[in-house]
C-alpha cells in the first residue's frame, strides 16, 4: 500500500502508467517482471519489455498461445469454423511465469476471462497494463466518452450528461454529476454540474 501511495504522490499527473510501474517495482523492490501478452499485441509487449529492461528490470514473457493447444481438441469454438486454431492458454502463461519466480506480472491485452484465469493462477501480484478492446483500440474507457458507443451500451441513458460528457442526475430539480463524490458535494451545497 505504501509503495503505491508513494508512486501516486510523487508521479500524479506526471508519470505514464509504465513509468509508474517502473517506480512501483523500485519501491517494492521487485526485480523480476513477467509479461503475459496476447499474440496480437506482441509488438507492444516487446516495446514494454525493452523499456523495463532499460530500467534494470529482468523481464520474462509468456505468449497467450503457449503450448500450441488445439481449439478443436479442447472442443472450443473456432473463429474460422474449421482448420487448426491455437487456443489461448492463460493458465499455462501463469505457470510459466510462476516457474520464473517473477515478483510482479503484467497483463498485456489478454482476452476477457483469460485475464481473470491468468490472475487467479499467478503467484505474483498482477497489474493490467493494456486491456484488450478490439473495437476501441484497446481503450475500453473510450465508450464513456463517445456518445455513439455509450448510447449503444446504455440506450436508456442517452439523454443524460451529453452536454458535458459526464453521467448526470436530476437532484432537487437541478442536473448534477452522478458520481458519488459530486452527489455528496451537491447535497452539502458545494456545487452543481459544470462547477
Amino acid at each position: 500500500m505504501r509503495a503505491a501511495a508513494e508512486v501516486e504522490a510523487e508521479g500524479y499527473g506526471k508519470l505514464t502508467r509504465i513509468e509508474e510501474l517502473i517506480a512501483f517495482c523500485g519501491r517494492l523492490p521487485a526485480k523480476r517482471v513477467g509479461i503475459a501478452f496476447c499474440v496480437g499485441l506482441r509488438r507492444e509487449a516487446g516495446i514494454i519489455e525493452q523499456a523495463l529492461e532499460q530500467h534494470g528490470l529482468e523481464v520474462h514473457s509468456a505468449c497467450c498461445k503457449v503450448c500450441g493447444l488445439s481449439k478443436e481438441d479442447l472442443s472450443l469454438p473456432m473463429l474460422r469454423g474449421s482448420g487448426f486454431e491455437t487456443a489461448c492458454n492463460p493458465i499455462g502463461q501463469a505457470f510459466l511465469l510462476n516457474r520464473e519466480s517473477t515478483d510482479v506480472n503484467l497483463i498485456v491485452g489478454l482476452c476477457v476471462g483469460h485475464d481473470m484465469l491468468f490472475a487467479k493462477h499467478s503467484t505474483a501480484p498482477v497489474s493490467t497494463l493494456i486491456v484488450k478492446d478490439r473495437v476501441l483500440g484497446h481503450n475500453p474507457a473510450a465508450v464513456l466518452y463517445s456518445s455513439y458507443h455509450r448510447n449503444r451500451l446504455m440506450p436508456a441513458a442517452a439523454d443524460l450528461g451529453e452536454e458535458s460528457g459526464k453521467a448526470a442526475k436530476q437532484v432537487g430539480g437541478k442536473t448534477v454529476c452522478a458520481c458519488q463524490v459530486c452527489l455528496g458535494h451537491y447535497l452539502r451545497g458545494l456545487h452543481t454540474m459544470g462547477e
